[in-house]
């Protein structure tokens, strides 16, 4: 996931990212122009990489993405995916027949400081409620990653472990 804290660093992060997995695009304070201008260069570098690019909180960027993040019981072209904070959000998903949902926070996370988590078991119950296959988000670090595939998770999306040091082979890469 993208955001504006990322500033330069997020050219290494998606430098980084395994072939074949996906980026969801959010820069979501960004003036609308450039946003769309960001939102170009990031799907370029997608391209050439074979990431696969979401747009959060609607479309009109520009060409390039496979799909959209948000809550939308109207269906986008591409895929959808849907963030999940609660049971109620996770059935609106299901009912929404998004292709995958984002549950979070799972851990405690910059991005929302003094947000309660929902911990690993509380995410994991939500993950196997899903009707498709769970991300996990929030505040994941590489000692928690080799745990989400036995709790139910299909994957996991961040933003400052692709930014921070002391976590940024998550990837899999030595850094």
């Amino acid at each position: 996931m993208t955001d504006e804290r990322m500033g330069r660093a997020l050219w290494d992060a998606l430098e980084r990212v395994p072939r074949g997995q996906g980026v969801i695009f959010r820069h979501y304070s960004l003036e609308i122009c450039a946003r769309r201008n960001l939102y170009l260069q990031v799907a370029k570098v997608a391209r050439r990489r074979r990431l696969m690019l979401i747009v959060a909180g609607g479309d009109g960027l520009g060409p390039g993405n496979a799909g959209i993040h948000g809550r939308s019981a109207k269906r986008a072209r591409g895929i959808q995916t849907w963030p999940a904070h609660n049971l109620p959000e996770l059935i609106g998903a299901n009912r929404a027949k998004a292709d995958m949902v984002l549950i979070s926070p799972v851990f405690a996370t910059r991005s929302h400081p003094g947000t309660r988590t929902l911990g690993l078991a509380r995410a994991a119950s939500l993950a196997r409620q899903a009707d498709m296959p769970a991300i996990a988000l929030g505040g994941i670090q590489k000692r928690h990653s080799r745990h989400l595939k036995s709790a139910g998770f299909y994957g996991w999306a961040a933003i400052d472990a692709w930014i921070e040091p002391e976590i940024r082979d998550i990837s899999g890469r030595k850094s």
